[in-house]
């Protein structure tokens, strides 16, 4: 009997969206993105294996069998509605969703946090994980930081900083290897690779005409990366945030004054396009701008 049953969040979706005749009032009802509720209608259209809605540009219109399912979601969800439950509270509680990479959060991030939730602490934080250059689609977050070149199309990109990256080392692996006092002595060392800070734009600025690595360890998260770097996996780029407290402890040392002043991934903030903004979200919104400055 369970696997005839729709998912409630996608019934609760396809009601909104035949009572409002669009997924972005919808969306903004349920305080979701307007591409998490159609993920959510296509969600159950394909469990009824039926089309619910016909969609016309920005608007929708209920499709004959939809009209007809529309009568029996609206009967089971009042139902649940209706339900008495006197143990829960009734609250209107507001709430952001901000999905985050991994390194940012822990690095950055947490340790920001208390700022907003001090000043704000009638509104709450949801906080997500994911991966840079991976999980490329807003899923059900208000907010999302993503390390990237900045090109997400119909999204709204807002650039938090640009950070230099610079060449890093254990003292360990050093003493494994032959002297490094300029750039060109790399080519006696393991370069440590990532999708996230590739190493050619820094040959460049090193003068090195170099292409870019293609065998040894790759690590394509941050913080993993700078782990690899500290137990001596071999040499790898890093950023001032994440790299500062190693640095100062001595367990890595940055190798030479040469940094690229630009790399090609820079930290962004990105949201859907929503009519309006709910307050709480804009509120968030306005804070990380004012403290992840360029």
């Amino acid at each position: 009997m369970a696997t005839r049953l729709p998912p409630v969040h996608a019934l609760s979706a396809f009601e909104a969206a035949a009572r409002f005749g669009s997924f972005a009032v919808a969306a903004e009802e349920l305080c979701i993105t307007p591409s998490a509720l159609s993920h959510r209608i296509r969600l159950l259209e394909e469990h009824l294996c039926e089309r619910v809605f016909v969609r016309e540009g920005r608007s929708v219109t209920l499709t004959e069998f939809g009209r007809r399912y529309l009568d029996v979601v609206r009967n089971v969800l009042r139902t649940l509605s209706d339900f008495p439950l006197p143990n829960k509270a009734t609250q209107n509680q507001m709430r952001v969703k901000v999905t985050v990479p991994p390194t940012f959060a822990r690095y950055m991030f947490m340790p920001r946090l208390a700022e907003f939730t001090n000043k704000h602490p009638d509104i709450e934080i949801e906080v997500y994980l994911f991966v840079p250059l991976y999980d490329l689609s807003l899923s059900e977050s208000d907010v999302e930081v993503r390390f990237g070149a900045g090109e997400y199309p119909d999204l709204v990109t807002k650039k938090l900083f640009i950070e230099p990256s610079f060449a890093v080392a254990s003292p360990a692996y050093l003493k494994t290897i032959p002297k490094i006092s300029t750039p060109a002595d790399l080519r006696h060392a393991r370069l440590l690779r990532s999708a996230l800070e590739p190493w050619q734009p820094w040959f460049e600025v090193a003068g090195l005409d170099w292409a870019e690595p293609t065998h040894g360890l790759r690590v394509d998260d941050l913080g993993l990366l700078l782990e690899a770097i500290k137990h001596g996996h071999g040499v790898g780029l890093t950023r001032q945030h994440f790299a500062q407290e190693m640095i100062d402890n001595g367990e890595v040392i940055r190798l030479f004054d040469t940094q690229l002043a630009t790399p090609p991934h820079a930290y962004h903030l990105v949201h859907e396009p929503l009519p309006s903004l709910r307050p709480e979200v804009a509120l968030f919104i306005d804070w990380m701008q004012s403290v992840f400055k360029d």
